[in-house]
């Protein structure tokens, strides 16, 4: 007969450290992966590339190309409205 996880609370002991443990590992490897990145970043710069741009492509590639284009419009109706672009030329 299979031994029942002892309960405290009614929360079980041997399930919350299986779970807790899985986390740890998968931190782990989260932490392992983000070194890994850096790496590749680090090598990119070294070869003449702006990894900040690189991360602002990243991040665009990652959108629909309907969000991508929304947020490409509002960002020139603010700069726009910023005086950081020209006004639109209304015709006359």
């Amino acid at each position: 007969m299979p031994r029942k996880s002892p309960t405290t609370g009614g929360v079980a002991g041997d399930q919350l450290k299986s779970y807790l443990e899985r986390i740890e590992r998968l931190e782990e490897e989260k932490a392992a992966l983000a070194v890994d990145i850096r790496e590749v970043f680090a090598e990119a710069k070294g070869n003449g590339f702006d990894v900040k741009t690189m991360r602002q492509v990243i991040k665009l590639r990652k959108m629909e190309h309907a969000e991508r284009d929304e947020q490409e419009h509002m960002l020139e109706l603010y700069m726009r409205a910023l005086g950081m672009l020209p006004e639109y030329e209304e015709a006359a």
